[in-house]
């Protein structure tokens, strides 16, 4: 699979875009085939190229973008470099900036539970 994605990733770079979007493209990869793709990425940052990455994976948007947008059910809850997001926030990890954010990570009061 890792082999795979990378030449997805790779495959119409060799065109040398200045813009290339990127679906998801370490989902179902092992952490070393997840670690090799993000060199990649780095690599294709550092030449200049703009990569448009969408993820559910937090800890890689923090660790290869410059800005980051997180949505929930479709709007745009929060925008802006990691370490801002998480600043603003008061959290650690960007996970935590969206559960804080998003309220997903609030667990109901017994009574409140029951009330559902």
């Amino acid at each position: 699979g890792g082999v795979k994605r990378g030449l997805a990733l790779a495959r119409p770079l060799v065109s040398r875009p200045r813009v290339t979007f990127r679906d998801e493209p370490t989902a179902g990869l092992d952490p070393r085939s997840r670690r090799d793709l993000w060199q990649v990425v780095r690599e294709l940052l550092a030449d200049g190229v703009t990569i448009f990455l969408t993820t559910q994976y937090l800890e890689e948007a923090d660790q290869l973008a410059d800005t980051v947008g997180l949505l929930d059910g479709g709007r745009m809850v929060a925008e802006g470099a990691p370490a801002e997001l998480k600043a603003r926030a008061g959290g650690d990890t960007l996970d935590d900036v969206f559960l804080a954010l998003t309220g997903h990570g609030v667990t109901p009061e017994p009574d409140q539970e029951a009330a559902r």
